[in-house]
Parts: C-alpha cells; sequence; structure tokens
C-alpha cells in the first residue's frame, strides 16, 4: 500500500488498512436500504443519491450522470454482483453537487476500466481491480483480498 510516497507491507499501517476496507466494503455490501435494482447498463442514464444492484455485472458503454440535486453530501452506492467493466472513452459525469468521494462502487468481484475511460468514486472490488491504458479515475481504487490493482499510464486523483 502506498501513502504519500511511503510502502507499508505487512506492518501495522498496512494491517489497519485493510481492516478498514473490509468493514467499509462489509457496510456499502450489506447497509439495510433497499436499493434500486439497475438494468446491467447504465449508459444514457441519469441517476440520483441512493443505493443501485445489479445481480451480475454492471457495465458502462458510454455515458452515466450521478446527479447530486444540489446536496454535496449526496451518496450514490453501487452494488455489482459480480463485476464491473467500462467500454473504452466511457464516463462518469458528475453534476449538481454530486462528488466523487461520495460515490461507492461495491464488487462482488472484478473491476476492469477501460482504455481512455474516465471513472469517479471509491472502487472496492472482492478480487482485482485493471485500470487500462490512459483511464482516470478520481476517486480511489481497493482491491479486498490482497489482490492485485493493475494500473497502465493512468491518471488518479484523490476526490
Amino acid at each position: 500500500m502506498a501513502c504519500g510516497g511511503v510502502t507499508d507491507i505487512d506492518n501495522s499501517a498496512a494491517i489497519q488498512a485493510q481492516k478498514d476496507l473490509t468493514a467499509a466494503y462489509s457496510e456499502a455490501a450489506t447497509n439495510s436500504t433497499s436499493p434500486t435494482t439497475v438494468v446491467a447498463d447504465l449508459a444514457g442514464l441519469t441517476l440520483y443519491p441512493g443505493r443501485y444492484y445489479s445481480t451480475s455485472t454492471i457495465i458502462l458503454s458510454t455515458a452515466v450522470t450521478l446527479d447530486g440535486g444540489g446536496d454535496p453530501n449526496a451518496v450514490f452506492i453501487f452494488q455489482a454482483g459480480s463485476a464491473i467493466t467500462t467500454s473504452t472513452n466511457s464516463v462518469v459525469h458528475l453534476q449538481n453537487g454530486a462528488k466523487a468521494a461520495n460515490v461507492f462502487w461495491v464488487v462482488g468481484t472484478a473491476c476492469t476500466l477501460g482504455t481512455y475511460s474516465t471513472f469517479a468514486g471509491v472502487i472496492m472490488a472482492q478480487t482485482s481491480i485493471s485500470i487500462l491504458t490512459g483511464a482516470q479515475l478520481e476517486g480511489r481504487a481497493l482491491a479486498e483480498v490482497l489482490a492485485p490493482v493493475t494500473l497502465d499510464t493512468n491518471n488518479i486523483t484523490n476526490p
């Protein structure tokens, strides 16, 4: 785990970070709020604060808009039963107060951000995360089961 240029491996900071991720993943995956079921491909949708669920894969083939409705504390939680996959040049647009720090993507298995896609939010995947060539992430990429987070010429900004 790299933090501010320091690498923490199998020490107290790394162990605590893993515990925190496990707790956050569990909370986001099991919160009692009833989720809205979404179609596999979010392309073209405008979604408002809330919890969204797909029993299988969430796909983003073009663009999705997350509209905070003027609330800077608006929270979006997306739960994918298996994977999240974005296509080349796909985009997550944030508008009307929506913030990447308040968008959570809970992934049952793996997440792949396609080439040159633009993504926003905190990705918490059970297994691996692959961020392909030129993809941009405003958020964090966190793999829960000590699996790889693979990067390739990416721009990642902390929300």
